[in-house]
């Protein structure tokens, strides 16, 4: 099947050529273009019992690379999972009105920050209020700019436990549904992210900023995770998402790229779109974040200040059982991931091979 990294060996180097890149993009698309392959380098391994050998190159590691993310995933999924709670989550999703794109686009570490606060702020401020649920809640949230067709979306989708702890250190828990009422989520971010935004004083059209204000933003909920484990594949499917996996493309040829993307508006139903290779490496790269920007953050109880003991105290109060956290090791993961011990020789079935540096 073909990927993202055959498209950009293929045609990436005519795209530098014809369009001006960020110092991230260019990095990314190098990172994507070598990526398991002998230009990073890799070893050799060889079982001593039935002499197979089979080479293996290094992957690049690159947060936006469709194949180097999987690991990454597992490991922080296992991170995360002791800091869940024995209680009921909710899935919300904070959308910014399409006609703010542009402007995010230009500013984005200034602007995705901004999102975050925007949406931070909205919920902790709402979930203290007395006519809500009267206490300090903790959430993860996780920024995503593209949507299924790879167009430029910026969104934050933030997981947050039903309820949360109160003054006098007492656990809360909130309605079946969720305890804010989305309209109220909707306007107050609103808000919140068009008063940091006049803050800020960029080069906006008053008119634009008009057309903001009056425009209804989206925010929904969606109901809460049965279990902690149903909240643990779900934050794996979000969190170290890339704008497209490769198992998405279905064709390349002819300069042209299809593939198949999710429309939401017409009962999530599953279809194809074709582009040119060109359009389809612009939409790629309209999603390559800043460097180091951190797009996974927790606020409130899930914050670093004090975070193990008001989660100690949560956990308690909310019957959680609390487990030793063990870190599990790469090996491990792997072996879960792909389903075997990639230490036995897959010819003969030996318990060890010996892996030599591979000189490329």
């Amino acid at each position: 099947m073909p990927e993202v990294q055959d498209i950009f060996a293929v045609f990436g180097d005519e795209y530098r050529n014809r369009h001006k890149l960020s110092l991230e993009q260019h990095k990314a698309m190098n990172a994507i273009m070598n990526c398991r392959t002998g230009r990073l380098g890799g070893h050799l391994d060889m079982c001593p019992e039935c002499g197979h050998t089979k080479p293996s190159y290094n992957s690049c590691r690159n947060r936006h690379c469709p194949k180097c993310q999987t690991l990454a995933k597992e490991k922080w999924i296992d991170n995360q999972k002791y800091d869940l709670l024995n209680v009921g989550y909710f899935h919300v999703v904070f959308t910014v009105p399409d006609i703010l794109n542009e402007v995010i686009l230009f500013n984005q570490e200034k602007l995705y920050n901004l999102l975050f606060r925007s949406v931070a702020e909205t919920l902790q401020e709402l979930s203290s209020d007395q006519k809500y649920l009267n206490a300090t809640i903790g959430f993860t949230s996780v920024l995503h700019t593209w949507g299924q067709n790879l167009c430029y979306h910026p969104h934050i989708h933030c997981i947050v436990p039903s309820g949360g702890l109160t003054k006098d250190l007492k656990w809360r828990p909130s309605r079946k549904k969720f305890f804010l009422p989305v309209k109220v989520l909707s306007r107050k971010f609103r808000g919140k992210f068009l008063a940091l935004l006049k803050e800020l004083e960029l080069d906006i059209a008053s008119d634009l900023m008009d057309s903001a204000y009056r425009k209804e933003w989206v925010v929904y909920c969606k109901p809460p995770f049965k279990t902690s484990a149903c909240v643990v594949e779900y934050l794996g499917r979000y969190t170290h998402r890339v704008a497209i996996s490769n198992n998405r493309i279905l064709k390349f040829e002819g300069g042209m790229v299809s593939f198949k993307w999710r429309d939401y508006k017409d009962n999530s139903r599953w279809k194809v779109m074709t582009v040119t290779a060109e359009e389809f490496i612009r939409r790629f790269l309209l999603h390559i974040l800043p460097t180091r920007f951190m797009k996974i953050r927790h606020y409130g109880l899930l914050g670093n200040r004090n975070k193990t003991k008001k989660l100690n105290l949560c956990k308690k109060l909310t019957n959680t059982v609390l487990h030793v956290k063990e870190k599990a090791s790469s090996l491990d993961l792997i072996r879960k991931i792909l389903g075997r011990d990639i230490c036995r020789c897959p010819a003969c079935g030996a318990e060890r091979t010996i892996r030599y540096p591979l000189l490329c």
